[in-house]
């Protein structure tokens, strides 16, 4: 029978699986999918509470959640349901690749970005529909499911008005943060007024904000945001009990906390192509020294026809 553990995480448990030097490398493959995962024990992804606020997660007998944009359905469902409720999942991938996230303690900060091989997140008129593959959709929305908290700019939510739920697996909708100093997203903006989820509209102090918005939505205004720093935008999300973070998007928002420090993990999938011309992914000041260039330890795995790779800060 599947092991299960109660007891919420009382502790921060570091990726495992020879990843502990800089610089170390693995690889996670599909071939490890469909077999159990040995003795390792999954534990709750949250501790209790992390769920107040969210809306509910989808039930161990609800149907198969479908893929974004009508795609196939979740072919790991049972596997991931068993992750999500503390049990030994049947699929050792699975287990491999979300666990570290599952076991860990907040506060943090997670970065998810899909970009081509030469680094573009989208084309030069904006159009990112979609660079990526439904594995790394997929894949973005297990992420989802594990956090407190999605946070995205302004220009995602201008660009590409996106509704940050958990569609294409099954899980809790986190709550959905929009950094927007000056109040410029489309007052039509789908998030504003679908219901899905809780979503904070983080504002300058100063910023006056005319839009007619949903009842789930609430307008925070924060004194000088446009000035704060990520790890300090961080803490005022801690200080609402958003400890668990996925920074989403875009190239600017995911590259300014990546420059800050402030991630634990960056998730970075490649797709092959090249886009030549087009929205950059990350790009933050870097160093005169290659030697003094960020680094840590990296474990790889394929989605699809594209390539993740998981950065340990």
């Amino acid at each position: 029978m599947p092991r299960r553990r109660e007891t919420p995480v009382t502790r921060a448990v570091r990726p495992r699986s020879g990843v502990s030097e800089a610089g170390a490398e693995r690889w996670v493959t599909s071939a490890e999918c469909g077999t159990r995962a040995g003795t390792r024990r999954a534990h709750p992804q949250i501790r209790a509470g992390a769920y107040a606020g969210r809306m509910p997660p989808t039930t161990a007998g609800g149907p198969t959640p479908s893929s974004a944009g009508g795609g196939a359905p979740d072919p790991d469902d049972r596997a991931w349901r068993q992750l999500l409720a503390g049990d030994e999942p049947s699929c050792a991938q699975l287990a491999e690749i979300y666990t570290p996230l599952v076991e860990a303690r907040g506060p943090f900060a997670v970065a998810q970005l899909g970009q081509s091989l030469d680094g573009f997140i989208a084309a030069r008129t904006g159009d990112a529909c979609y660079v990526t593959g439904e594995e790394d959709r997929r894949h973005l929305h297990r992420l989802r499911a594990l956090v407190d908290a999605v946070v995205v700019g302004w220009r995602t939510v201008a660009n590409d008005d996106p509704r940050l739920t958990v569609r294409a697996v099954a899980g809790a909708n986190p709550v959905r943060v929009v950094l927007d100093a000056s109040a410029r997203i489309p007052a039509a903006s789908v998030l504003l007024h679908d219901g899905a989820a809780p979503t904070l509209w983080l504002v300058d102090a100063e910023t006056a904000v005319e839009t007619q918005v949903g009842a789930h939505v609430r307008i925070v205004r924060v004194p000088e945001l446009r000035s704060l720093t990520p790890r300090e935008i961080l803490a005022v999300l801690e200080a609402r009990g958003l400890s668990r973070v996925l920074i989403e998007g875009g190239g600017v928002t995911v590259s300014r906390f990546v420059g800050d420090h402030a991630l634990r993990w960056l998730y970075l999938t490649t797709a092959p192509v090249l886009i030549g011309d087009g929205v950059p992914g990350i790009r933050f000041d870097g160093e005169d020294r290659l030697a003094d260039a960020l680094r840590g330890p990296v474990r790889r795995f394929p989605l699809g026809a594209d390539l993740c790779t998981e950065f340990t800060f």
